[in-house]
């Protein structure tokens, strides 16, 4: 089972958030202990969606990109002579 974990600074800035949330939105505030339980049922139950959205989303942009790299990154062979050509064709 995949689990998000949050660094501490997170974490308190997630729980701080959700309690504000409460005050400014519901009837009744909120404690920190209520808002970190609140926070980690999200995290194990909403947290593994987001992710592998994510992951989804990245490996298509991914996937596009591999399928464009002849397009993006062709460099067209044999050109120094042509290039010379036209060099000196402008001079004249």
């Amino acid at each position: 089972m995949m689990v998000v974990e949050l660094q501490k600074q997170v974490r308190t800035q997630a729980v701080t958030s959700i309690r504000r949330y409460f005050e400014e939105n519901l009837s009744e505030p909120i404690g920190e202990l209520p808002a970190g339980l609140l926070l980690n049922f999200f995290l194990e139950e909403v947290g593994p969606v987001i992710y592998n959205k994510a992951i989804a989303d990245a490996q298509a942009r991914i996937t596009a990109r591999a399928a464009d790299m002849s397009g993006e990154l062709y460099a067209d062979e044999f050109q120094y002579w042509p290039k010379v050509d036209a060099k000196r064709k402008s001079k004249r």
